[in-house]
């Protein structure tokens, strides 16, 4: 299950909210992103 946080509040917001509507539950922003765990690293061809 994907996490989602909070751009403003830094909060974890669950999938399951977000399926209902696209606002934090915490401050009412709009801004959601999905933190990455691993860094990506792309070589030059």
């Amino acid at each position: 299950m994907a996490q989602y946080k909070c751009f403003v509040c830094d909060k974890e917001v669950g999938t399951e909210y977000t399926r209902k509507r696209v606002r934090c539950p915490y401050c009412g922003s709009k801004i959601l992103f999905k933190p990455r765990n691993k860094i990506t690293h792309v070589k030059a061809a």
